[in-house]
């Protein structure tokens, strides 16, 4: 089971993938709204004018029905159930002595189960659907991880043991088959057709109940969650439950266009949030899967950052957008290529990045070894860039006045002291220039600034002492853009100057 910890605007949701189970928390942020009292209504001195035909006319009509889309499309889906690999069980973790025989390095004793040896088989149940007659079947990578026999069941009870081809755990894909010929298949939308608000419904297991219909609407698109950089979810309010995942979200043209594999729930149980990854996504994985046994995702070799409105001033943007890079890897594509620091990112072969969230989805589902064009924000003006991806590891993914006698600088206008770097620093930290924030406050502290910090770049331009730091925020307007090194992140802090 896959829990997922939210690091964004909502921060205490906790997105759960179902196919094992799992409980997750969030918060309620659903409001309540009280109808207007309801009374007699006063007499108007004249009638207001009668509406015409086609300002009354509703913008929708009816409901759809759903049941000829399920009879054609139930028989290419089917229940997943999976057994894990036995695994022996050691004392428990709230026993007292598990901190001790951790700490002393003590092999832990062995704690025996009922009606085994000691042995746990961890058990689940999933949904999936046949992408092609010769017995191939999509699901989510978290339904079959692990898995030491996975049994295949069709709506006419047929039941198939089936192998799994391989799985990608960044993208929640699994290609499994099973051998069968002539098998009903599914159809394939276009993901990028679907429409917000649009109906959809979903085919699975929930909680071991085969071939259970749910609908619904598409809530949103391209919908980025905490940890999951490379898919462009399409939200549902479809009920979605343990046992649902990998099953398939359907257009009401009996069309795949995505698989059902998370939630945002405060129960474990479906609460209206519901996330499927994109068909053409899934199929890029699946198709890797057949062909290299494993998936492949292009890199680019940066660490981005959102672009707030501060920024966009500090970089003479006309709006926030794009991705903007606090770091370049050295000798990775991006620094072949002659991103730099500051670089804002644009578009991607023409396909605009809204976001941050944006590039690292449209990197990774391009293929490693491709060149593709970037358009970037570089000091005030666009200009274009032309890399090369690399791919993706399984590991991965102003100071102002004159020195002081400890070559400190006096405090400045945006509340910061400076020194300069030294060669133990600048060799641990991996840099040649810039400045060591050795004192804050004012503005550069309510910006998030502390001591420790190492400045290297004011609004894209390098800084290697504070009379350079100085020179470069003298020539800002209102605002500045520091590039931070704390630690191994690097990162922008938009600060007002003044």
């Amino acid at each position: 089971m896959k829990i997922t910890l939210s690091r964004t605007a909502l921060a205490a949701l906790a997105a759960t993938a179902f196919g094992l189970g799992a409980t997750a928390t969030t918060i309620d942020w659903m409001g309540h709204a009280e109808a207007a009292p309801q009374g007699k209504p006063t007499q108007l001195a004249q009638a207001a004018p009668a509406p015409s035909a086609a300002a009354s006319a509703p913008l929708v009509s009816g409901l759809p029905d759903f049941t000829t889309l399920v009879e054609q499309t139930s028989p290419s889906v089917v229940n997943i159930s999976v057994v894990g690999k036995a695994s022996r069980q050691t004392i428990n973790p709230n026993d007292p002595m598990f901190e001790f025989f951790r700490r002393f390095g003590i092999p832990m004793p062995q704690n025996p189960q009922r009606g085994g040896e000691g042995q746990q088989v961890p058990r689940g149940i999933g949904s999936g659907f046949i992408i092609s007659g010769d017995g191939y079947i999509l699901t989510n990578a978290h339904v079959v991880a692990d898995a030491a026999e996975v049994t295949v069941k069709f709506t006419d009870k047929r039941e198939f043991k089936a192998k799994v081809i391989g799985s990608d755990k960044r993208t929640d894909v699994a290609l499994i088959k099973i051998e069968a010929k002539n098998l009903p298949a599914v159809r394939l939308g276009n993901p990028d057709q679907v429409r917000v608000g649009e109906w959809v419904a979903a085919i699975g297991a929930p909680f071991g109940f085969e071939n259970t219909v749910t609908a619904g609407i598409v809530s949103a698109k391209s919908r980025a969650l905490p940890d999951e950089s490379l898919v462009p979810f399409i939200q549902t309010d479809v009920a979605i439950n343990p046992g649902n995942s990998g099953g398939p979200l359907f257009n009401l043209s009996g069309e795949v266009i995505g698989i059902n594999s998370q939630i945002y729930s405060r129960t474990g149980g479906f609460m209206g949030l519901s996330f499927a990854i994109p068909i053409d996504v899934a199929m890029r994985v699946a198709d890797q899967i057949k062909q290299f046994g494993r998936a492949k995702h292009a890199r680019l070799g940066v660490s981005i950052q959102p672009i707030t409105r501060d920024l966009a001033d500090s970089f003479g943007m006309d709006r926030a957008r794009g991705a903007l890079v606090a770091s370049v890897e050295q000798g990775g594509p991006a620094d072949r290529a002659g991103l730099q620091p500051g670089d804002v990112v644009l578009s991607v072969d023409g396909r605009d990045v809204a976001d941050s969230f944006d590039l690292p989805k449209v990197i990774g589902n391009l293929p490693p070894g491709k060149a593709v064009r970037l358009k970037l924000w570089r000091q005030g003006a666009e200009r274009e860039l032309s890399v090369t991806l690399g791919e993706q590891s399984d590991g991965e993914a102003v100071a102002q006045g004159t020195p002081g006698k400890d070559g400190t600088s006096s405090r400045d206008r945006l509340g910061l002291v400076v020194r300069p770097l030294t060669g133990a620093e600048s060799q641990q930290l991996g840099v040649n220039r810039g400045v060591v924030v050795a004192d804050v406050d004012g503005p550069a502290a309510q910006a998030g600034i502390e001591p420790g910090d190492v400045i290297l770049a004011v609004n894209g331009r390098a800084v290697g002492s504070a009379e350079e730091l100085a020179k470069l925020v003298e020539q800002a307007r209102g605002r500045v853009a520091l590039l931070v090194q704390r630690g191994d992140t690097r990162l922008f802090v938009p600060i007002r100057v003044g």
